[in-house]
């Protein structure tokens, strides 16, 4: 989660005001810029600084390094995550769960989209096998899995979804599937397949992965 203004901390422990907040979310807001334009390890502190229209003096009185303030913008992916937890636990009776997982996707790639900077720092340090990045990676896409595990084990509950159909085993592939697709969307766009096509197709997988039923109409 992202941190509240009470657990902010400079880097010799004191608790910043309103200026210093804003200065050090300035910090963050600029280091997010340059990732999108640049590759983590090329990035330096005077380039923050610099984006920020400060100085590097600046910069380490709130992070010790590029690499800190990227884990702090990790951390946040989590606290943006929550709304796809509350889209998960909408109606999912007939055309009224077919677009509360249109709501899903779409939310998902918004999700992604607005984080897709930090996400591929993510994604590549977690395949390198650094844990501080894997578990704030599994931290952010908890809470779908988590919503859409209890949603299948509420539906099998109630006789709506065989017993066959594995609640864990259902949201991990599933939010694999938002979480590859939304990565690779441009490459997908690239070779032809429209994103208006793979929300339709994802859509229809999320939904019959969770309810057992094919959507009406075709759709």
């Amino acid at each position: 989660m992202a941190a509240e203004p009470d657990e902010i901390r400079a880097t010799d422990g004191r608790v910043p005001g309103r200026r210093g907040i804003a200065t050090r979310r300035r910090l963050l807001d600029c280091t997010a810029v340059l990732l999108g334009r640049t590759a983590y390890r090329d990035i330096k502190v005077i380039d923050i600084a610099r984006e920020a229209g400060t100085s590097p003096a600046t910069f380490y009185q709130y992070f010790e390094d590029v690499e800190q303030a990227v884990l702090v913008l990790a951390e946040e992916l989590t606290a943006d995550a929550v709304g796809l937890t509350q889209l998960a636990h909408g109606d999912w009776r007939g055309d009224k769960g077919v677009e509360t997982a249109r709501r899903i996707v779409e939310g998902f790639l918004d999700y992604y989209e607005r984080h897709r900077a930090i996400f591929r720092v993510v994604d590549l340090a977690t395949e390198e096998g650094d844990l501080r990045f894997r578990r704030l990676r599994t931290r952010a896409l908890a809470g779908l899995s988590e919503a859409l595990s209890e949603v299948v084990t509420d539906l099998r509950h109630d006789g709506r979804v065989g017993p066959e159909v594995d609640p864990s085993g259902t949201a991990c592939v599933l939010v694999a599937m938002l979480a590859h697709c939304a990565a690779h969307r441009y490459g997908f766009e690239f070779h032809g397949v429209r994103t208006r096509t793979i929300v339709d197709t994802m859509t229809r997988i999320v939904y019959w992965s969770v309810t057992g039923r094919k959507p009406s109409g075709g759709r």
